[in-house]
């Protein structure tokens, strides 16, 4: 099982990320809306944003699980907030004025608006001016703001977690099964948040706040303390050694189960697409076969055995990576490279012409998202290195010590490889 960065996380951060930017062109240009079966699976590409969140689960909260696991210090959450918050708020703050500016120009001297977009509240107005799920060119958007909800109440969600695993011994075993226990009532709670939503009465500006999507973000957690309990687990024929080598030995199974996951998901029985709420029953099942997709794709991912398998070599490509490195200006552009395109070309939406749309808007993106990886996430990223190692030094300068991203009480605070390849996509 590999340990620090794995190449196969990118790829799958790149599938999801091509398949968010086919699911917006498709509906755009009406592909996802006719009545046929190729055009339901494309109306459900929207599957990416639960990858998205497992990933995340899974990257951010794995020093927090060892921690937990090895009763150590938990990673010191102003280091982590800092870093968090250069590595998306540049290059999404850039985003919004460039989409403000072409599209929204009446609403350029809205103070409110801007502190809503540019602190990732927005989707917490009931009643906002826009229409959808924000400004025109931002719509997607409102799925890093779950992530960025997500990462300001991880670390206190984490210690409640480490809190509770405590009470179960000193042991790892043990520990990681309470983790476990307490994750599946985490990821339950989302079910729940559902059902509040349609009872009394249906309030669907709650589908897009963080309790709907904890599910999501439990799957990576749970891998993220299977992966840490089997690096611990003295036994070879532990139960997460055993998981951990049926994983490496039936990555095919976990994609097959994904894919019928994603084609049940795209039949009628997770409701008729853009056309109103067909009721409480077709959302669970959506969050269920979701989740299912999820797990399906980021397990065998996350839990490579020592040789590979076919599907890791895959992931780990050239292209693979190299899509996954640039994979959040993806998200934070196709939509802008989409209007632009439209707006060029004059066209209407919903006026077909999917196949053309899709190579000319995914080109322009692609572009933007190069650039933006290279001269704005890349320099934030080591303004954020170079402001914790400023603290580090302060820190050991008072004899202070600090927390490494695994929780340790060092003398040095660095970024884990698995933090570093965390990013935050819908």
């Amino acid at each position: 099982m590999p340990v620090g960065h794995v190449d196969a996380l990118d790829g799958v951060r790149a599938l999801a990320a091509v398949a968010v930017l086919v699911f917006h062109v498709a509906i755009e240009s009406a592909a996802a809306l006719h009545d046929n079966f190729f055009s339901s699976l494309l109306a459900r590409g929207d599957v990416a944003v639960p990858i998205f969140f497992a990933l995340s689960g899974l990257l951010l909260y794995r020093p927090y699980a060892r921690a937990a696991l090895l009763g150590e210090r938990p990673p010191d959450t102003r280091v982590y907030l800092v870093k968090r918050a250069l590595r998306i708020l540049p290059a999404y703050w850039l985003v919004v004025v460039v989409a403000m500016v072409l599209w929204s120009k009446p609403h350029l001297g809205d103070v409110k608006t801007w502190l809503q977009l540019l602190l990732l509240g927005h989707t917490y107005e009931i009643h906002p001016w826009w229409f959808g799920l924000g400004p025109r060119g931002l719509a997607q958007m409102w799925s890093l703001c779950v992530e960025a909800a997500f990462y300001v109440l991880l670390p206190l969600v984490a210690a409640v977690l480490a809190a509770y695993a405590r009470r179960g011994g000193a042991g790892p075993d043990a520990r990681a099964r309470r983790l476990l226990a307490a994750v599946a009532v985490l990821a339950a709670s989302s079910f729940a948040w559902a059902l509040l939503t349609y009872y009394p009465v249906y309030r669907p500006y709650l589908n897009t706040w963080l309790p709907r999507a904890w599910v999501f973000f439990a799957v990576g957690m749970a891998l993220a303390v299977v992966s840490e309990w089997a690096r611990e687990e003295r036994d070879p024929d532990g139960p997460a050694h055993r998981f951990v080598r049926a994983v490496g030995a039936s990555a095919g199974s976990f994609l097959l189960v994904a894919a019928l996951a994603y084609a049940v998901a795209a039949s009628p029985l997770t409701g008729t697409r853009f056309s109103g709420v067909d009721g409480v029953w077709a959302d669970l099942s959506e969050l269920a076969l979701y989740t299912t997709v999820a797990a399906g794709l980021v397990t065998p991912a996350a839990l490579l055995p020592a040789g590979g398998s076919p599907y890791g070599r895959f992931l780990s490509s050239r292209v693979m990576r190299f899509l996954g490195r640039v994979s959040y200006g993806v998200f934070l552009w196709q939509f802008v490279a989409l209007y632009l395109w439209y707006d060029f070309t004059e066209q209407q939406a919903w006026s077909g012409n999917f196949a053309g749309n899709l190579v000319v808007v995914g080109a322009l993106t692609l572009l933007l998202a190069t650039l933006t990886h290279r001269y704005v996430e890349e320099p934030a990223r080591r303004l954020a290195r170079l402001a914790t190692s400023s603290r580090t030094r302060t820190a050991r300068g008072t004899g202070t010590p600090t927390e490494t991203s695994t929780g340790t009480s060092t003398g040095t605070s660095v970024e884990t490889p698995t933090e570093k390849a965390a990013s935050p996509l819908p």
